[in-house]
Formats: C-alpha cells, sequence, structure tokens
C-alpha cells in the first residue's frame, strides 16, 4: 500500500498532500454554488494537462501550444503526456506521477458522487428492518433454507478480490428505500398488475431450475430491456426505477440490476444471496451498477453490459465500490482474502 512505498521518489506523504492541496482548490472553486458544483469542478479538472498546470509542471499557455500544435499536425499521434515530454516541458517521472493523481482523483470523485447519489443529496431514516420484501409479495417459488441452491451462506466470497465491511444502517440509500415503497404502492393500487403477470408467467418455466440455471436466464431477459438513460426517461440525473417502470419504459445499469434482483427473489433466491453492488468500471472509468447473485460455486455478475451472467472471479473489470440488499450494505476497500461460500 501507498504508507510503505514511495511514487518516482516522492515519499506518500507529500503525494497526499499534493492531492489534498489539489481538492481544496477545487472546493474552494465549488464551494458557493452547493456540493454538486464541487463535483463538477473536480471533473473538469482531472485531466493530464489539467493536474500538470494546477501542479505548476507547465503553464496554461505551454499546454494550449503543445494542444494546438498536435491538432494541427496531420502526422502527429502523440499522447499529450508524450508531446509534453518530447518537447522537454516535463520528464518521465513527473508524468507519472501526474497519472497517478489522476486515478487518485478519478476514483475519489466516483465514489463521493455515488454515495451522495445513493443518499439523493441528504440524509433520511432507512433501516434495515423498515424496507418491507416486495418482490417476496409476488413470488412464484418459496424460499427454501433446505435446500442446497438456495440455502443460507456461512461466508461471503470476497467479491472481485476486495475485502468488505458490512453495516445494517442504511440511512444514506433513499433511492434504494424509496424504490421499494413507490414499488409497494404500484402493487397495492393495482397500476402494475399487467408487468407483473407477465413477468410471473415468464418465470415460471425456471421453478425448477438451479440457482445458475436462473442467473444466467434471467440476465438474458432482462437484458433484452431497452437501455434508456433516466434524464431521457425521467428528466433526472439519477432516478432508481421499480421493476414496474423498468419493464414499461426501459432503464439504465441499476433499473436492470434492480429488475434481475426482483426476478430472482420471485424465483425464490433468498436475499442474502443477492445484492445490487456499485462499481468502477476500470474500463470506461465510470461509476455503473451490477448485480450479484452468491451461488455455491461462487459470485456471479450480471450486467446489462454483457449478455451472459459469468463468475466474478473470471473478469477483472469492475471494483467494488458498494453493495447492498434489504438487509445491509457493505463497502468495499482493499484486496480480501479469496473465501468459498458456504452453508449453514
Amino acid at each position: 500500500m501507498w504508507d510503505k512505498k514511495t511514487i518516482e521518489g516522492k515519499p506518500s506523504g507529500q503525494l497526499a498532500e499534493c492531492t489534498k492541496r489539489d481538492f481544496s482548490r477545487a472546493s474552494e472553486a465549488g464551494k458557493s454554488a452547493g456540493i454538486f458544483k464541487i463535483f463538477k469542478s473536480f471533473l473538469h479538472h482531472n485531466r493530464v494537462g489539467d493536474i500538470l498546470v494546477l501542479t505548476g509542471k507547465i503553464t496554461p499557455a505551454q499546454l494550449g501550444q503543445v494542444l494546438r500544435e498536435e491538432r494541427n499536425c496531420r502526422n502527429c499521434k502523440n499522447e499529450l503526456g508524450q508531446a509534453l515530454i518530447t518537447r522537454g516541458l516535463i520528464s518521465a517521472e513527473e508524468l507519472r506521477f501526474a497519472l497517478f493523481k489522476q486515478k487518485f482523483i478519478r476514483t475519489a470523485i466516483a465514489t463521493c458522487a455515488v454515495f451522495i447519489s445513493l443518499s439523493g443529496g441528504a440524509v433520511k431514516t432507512a433501516k434495515a428492518s423498515g424496507i418491507k420484501d416486495v418482490p417476496g409479495k409476488i413470488r412464484i417459488v418459496k424460499a427454501s433454507a433446505s435446500s442446497k441452491a438456495d440455502g443460507s451462506l456461512g461466508v461471503y466470497p470476497a467479491l472481485f478480490g476486495y475485502g468488505e465491511q458490512r453495516s445494517e444502517e442504511l440511512d444514506a440509500f433513499t433511492k434504494w428505500s424509496e424504490m421499494f415503497k413507490r414499488f409497494e404502492n404500484t402493487l397495492i393500487n393495482g397500476t402494475g398488475d399487467r408487468e407483473i403477470t407477465k413477468l410471473q408467467s415468464d418465470l415460471r418455466r425456471l421453478e425448477n431450475a438451479s440457482m445458475v440455471e436462473k442467473v444466467v436466464a434471467v440476465n438474458k431477459m432482462m437484458n433484452k430491456v431497452p437501455y434508456i438513460t433516466d434524464s431521457t426517461n425521467w428528466g433526472k440525473s439519477d432516478y432508481w426505477a421499480t421493476p414496474v417502470e423498468f419493464m414499461r419504459n426501459g432503464g439504465d445499469c441499476e433499473d436492470y440490476a434492480i429488475a434481475k434482483y426482483t426476478a430472482l427473489r420471485m424465483l425464490g433466491i433468498p436475499e442474502e444471496r443477492l445484492r445490487v453492488a456499485i462499481v468502477q468500471d476500470t474500463y470506461k472509468g465510470i461509476p455503473h451498477a451490477v448485480l450479484i447473485a452468491y451461488t455455491d460455486q461462487g459470485p456471479m455478475l450480471l450486467d446489462n453490459q454483457t449478455e451472459d451472467a459469468i463468475f466474478t472471479d473470471t473478469t477483472r473489470r469492475y471494483k467494488p465500490i458498494y453493495s447492498i440488499n434489504r438487509d445491509a450494505w457493505w463497502l468495499h476497500k482493499g484486496m480480501g482474502p479469496t473465501r468459498v461460500a458456504s452453508l449453514n
């Protein structure tokens, strides 16, 4: 870890201090306009060129000149960092240090943004015990603790190789809890009867399937629903849709995960076997939402970006940030021991 190593000859303490100064500058720039303006300021100043200017390695004029020269040169295909090195404006060590800071800042932004997104910008009380088992009211297969495929977990395997810390305090996750409330109201007033009836009918062929078979089939089934952004559907940057809203209107990544969670709960998979996970997509550098299903063979990934459900140990694409179900939420941090799921 960084506390026992140095990066390019700079002690980790100096790295942390430099990063703190950068965050302070961005915070001051956005303070008067609120927390989301602060994040916007961070996002607009986390490119390598911006970081090099902020840390005094190059001037804004030098950055602009290099960008113009590279843009106007038809045969130039250098990355910005290499172009700056070629012109003698920075060293390779300074570029590596800037890239490290860029990665650190983007990860921090993603983590904070996801947490605020989940809380809706405010903290409200949402104890685990207060979230009703709405999918359980429409399930077509009863959960069975005696079934090996659907039984209780003794321990959880490390998700994508990362450790986790469990908490039953769901205060911050109001979009999760409010989705359940809207879903329950839909069942009570009958406005989602058509979608629920169709879903129950589609799932009946999987009643006697193994858990792995259910996971694979549900992932493919829900991935057929059109991907529609929250801004298009709801006029909001982030909205956690109920399964009925998702099946009716389409949705984005967390809506797929919620619908898959609901379908598997309807098929008798216990709560403790399922989690909606907020992850960092290391390929795209953005937060993403998926569903994790803990089978006896290991955790499986249900992702709207891949047609087939796969075991999590077969991909390195995602870094977990948070995962959640009705019982608790888990903070993921640091590499953890890989443990095999066992039954009580």
